[in-house]
């Protein structure tokens, strides 16, 4: 099915440059657990859980080319780096099984027995898969080439404690012992110990390499706003801290060149780093009130097909009466001011509504988006090379997410609704997926090539297609 498209465009002003021109064709929806719809890293092959099945696809036809069945219900699903296996990690029963491309007889079962399992994941050469015990005791290596075993004690309960280098050549892991943070640099090839040293946290809550893999990012619990910069070898480049006692650090980000650490905090503010001297360099405000003259302001607004007048354009066969008939939506320039709907969050629950939450850079470096998690239904996308505000998109519902073409400058957002929303510097749209029921669009994820996303409702999921007819 092709999807009705609402395009806003504007050569007048910076941030709203013409109009996007896309062909959007749909495929049928197949249905999904968990949202658990992983695409291949070589981009040749999609895998869809199931329940306890795990159904692999040739991404061009969609054609089933393995169906493997697990054990039990599939509850974490990943690509080896090369492509050629996949794990399924089952938690309740302490279960990994692999399979392989390949050798589709070929299979392996990994059982951590009473100790039980929290995560699941592979070492960057494909061929090792780390497993956390239960209470964090410990993570354990597996060989799928020798069939080896071997430990590692202390890793630490938190959210993004272990990361590797893009090359796969290192991996940090973030250890707690004594009532105190430690960070484990290894040489991913034989896990080998390199450097091992305690860091200036209270409660380390992440770590992430930089893209180069120069340098390691550590960031302390939301309770104290700091961020303590790294290099491979042990030593501490720098220390940022923005205030005191107040909620600290909420998301962080590096840029894909290297040269920017960007740091969404609980007070609404994005603050960038520049690796010249890791201090910052500009603070971004997620402002209530957009006032100024010159920014660009696209506002979803619904529309409702016009029935009385006689054009009403009929929907592919694939369209049922429930969609037929449903409110399609279209972007408005706003002129500013502008006020930005706020959501008041709940001060007695934990994990507040309240600041920035999301940070994602364009993969040329030249613009990075964000959510300010007490205005969910807004997205907010800056210029990295003039550091202010480009365009803002105002949709009628919360944000869900959102993610950047890994090839061309455009953006894709979904918000639970019905539609995928588009952005590029030529404008924004809005498209309806054609369905026979409704389709919410809960989570997306591009295709490498970007030629294609992939879009996952509650339990079932379906692959938009984009023909580009004039690439900016």
């Amino acid at each position: 099915g092709t999807g009705e498209s609402e395009r806003a465009g504007n050569r007048e002003r910076p941030g709203a440059e013409g109009c996007l021109h896309f062909n959007m064709n749909f495929s049928e929806l197949f249905k999904q657990s968990n949202q658990l719809c992983r695409l291949s890293p070589d981009g040749r092959h999609s895998a869809v859980c199931v329940q306890y099945r795990l159904v692999i696809r040739d991404v061009r036809t969609l054609q089933v080319l393995h169906l493997y069945t697990c054990l039990d219900q599939i509850q974490y699903v990943e690509w080896s780096a090369d492509s050629l296996f996949l794990l399924c990690a089952m938690y309740k029963r302490g279960l990994v099984q692999v399979w392989s491309l390949e050798q589709p007889d070929w299979h392996c079962k990994i059982d951590e027995g009473s100790a039980g399992l929290v995560a699941s994941r592979w070492s960057p050469d494909g061929r090792h898969i780390l497993n956390t015990t239960e209470f964090h005791l410990r993570i354990t290596v597996w060989s799928l080439c020798t069939k080896s075993v071997s430990y590692i004690k202390y890793p630490k309960a938190c959210q993004h404690g272990m990361d590797f280098t893009k090359d796969g050549c290192y991996m940090a892991l973030a250890e707690r012992r004594d009532c105190k943070d430690y960070i484990s640099i290894f040489v991913c090839s034989e896990l080998q110990l390199l450097r091992h040293f305690e860091t200036e946290t209270q409660d380390l809550a992440g770590i992430e390499f930089s893209p180069n893999g120069c340098v390691l990012a550590v960031w302390d619990s939301c309770l104290e706003y700091k961020v303590l910069l790294y290099s491979l070898d042990g030593r501490l480049l720098s220390t940022y801290s923005a205030y005191e006692w107040s909620l600290g650090v909420k998301s962080v980000a590096w840029s894909p060149s290297s040269q920017f650490l960007a740091i969404g905090s609980y007070d609404e503010k994005v603050r960038i780093l520049s690796h010249v001297t890791w201090r910052k360099i500009v603070e971004l405000e997620h402002l209530p009130t957009i006032k100024d003259s010159k920014s660009v302001i696209y506002k979803e607004v619904e529309s409702r097909p016009d029935i009385g007048s006689g054009v009403l354009s009929l929907p592919p066969l694939i369209t049922g009466a429930s969609s037929l008939f449903s409110t399609e939506s279209k972007y408005e320039i706003c002129q500013p001011p502008v006020q930005v709907p706020i959501v008041k969050p709940d001060p007695d629950r934990a994990n507040p509504k309240l600041g920035v939450g999301m940070i994602a850079f364009s993969p040329d470096n030249r613009f990075m988006a964000t959510r300010n998690d007490n205005m969910p239904n807004t997205v907010w996308i800056w210029d990295v090379q003039k550091l202010k505000q480009y365009v803002v998109l105002e949709q009628i519902s919360a944000v869900r997410s959102f993610q950047w073409d890994p090839r061309r400058t455009r953006l894709a957002i979904c918000t639970g609704s019905t539609k995928v929303y588009l952005w590029s510097p030529a404008g924004c749209l809005s498209v309806q997926v054609p369905s026979e029921g409704t389709f919410q669009v809960l989570s997306l994820h591009w295709h490498p090539s970007g030629d294609s996303l992939m879009l996952m409702s509650k339990d079932q999921m379906c692959v938009c297609y984009l023909e580009t007819a004039d690439e900016k």
